[in-house]
């Protein structure tokens, strides 16, 4: 699969579980005590010292650890996630949640960035091609200790007030064939104050507007849950501003 060993998938594969779960650099030393690999501390520290080189994983400056890479994440989304799945009740929450407000864009899409901020505990975003950019949940990034770092709440939430950035990835979105666009950390967000930052967006598209809907949290967040929340509420966004004639 691409340019990696089984043995390296499987490693790379625990690597994201652990961050995601602790957030702190991950070493080779708890991979043995914690996981099941069937192979030495030394083995391991050799097979991340080259998914290192393939850049798949990247040193953390405060420990000697590794954290995985844009590059180790988007292989895992692709190829080892497995997505869980929406329940029929989570479905019609989402649905009643903004139907009273389904004749209006604005407190339509207003709402929308409230729900989806509840639901998935992260700070939502819509942006139209009407240049309105709504957002709602900044203070759940607080309960994430990569936002306690004030440099980066304060170029994100400055960020969240450049229209023009948000008007780019919506085009740059439109663009493409994928139904989902992920950014992940510096690259995508082009800053490298956002390295641990990454977000989730759907499409939808009406008579007269046409957004994206997504999340901002950091790299490690849930992606097999967000996912599917994103991908179900963006195409049920889809379907109310083309009955609405929006």
């Amino acid at each position: 699969m691409e340019d990696l060993t089984q043995r390296q998938i499987d490693i790379l594969k625990v690597i994201i579980h652990e961050y995601t779960d602790t957030g702190g650099a991950v070493g080779s030393e708890i991979l043995e005590k914690k996981y099941k690999l069937g192979v030495s501390p030394a083995t391991i520290r050799n097979e991340m010292v080259e998914l290192a080189k393939k850049g798949y994983l990247k040193k953390n400056h405060f420990s000697s650890g590794r954290v995985p890479s844009a590059k180790g994440f988007r292989f895992y989304i692709k190829h080892l996630m497995k997505q869980k799945e929406m329940s029929t009740t989570d479905e019609v929450s989402y649905k009643n949640s903004v139907w009273d407000e389904r004749k209006e864009a604005h407190r339509l899409l207003s709402q929308a960035t409230k729900v989806l901020s509840q639901k998935t505990g992260l700070l939502s975003l819509v942006t139209t091609n009407l240049g309105d950019v709504y957002y709602s949940g900044m203070a759940n990034l607080l309960n994430e200790p990569e936002f306690l770092d004030i440099n980066l709440s304060r170029s994100l939430f400055s960020r969240l007030d450049e229209v023009a950035f948000w008007e780019k990835i919506l085009n740059d979105m439109f663009s493409l064939e994928d139904e989902i666009y992920y950014m992940l950390g510096e690259e995508d967000f082009h800053d490298p104050a956002f390295d641990c930052c990454a977000s989730v967006f759907g499409e939808f598209e009406g008579t007269k507007i046409k957004g994206i809907i997504g999340v901002i949290g950091p790299k490690r967040m849930s992606y097999d849950s967000v996912i599917p929340q994103i991908r179900y509420f963006s195409g049920l966004l889809g379907e109310i501003v083309k009955e609405q004639a929006l």
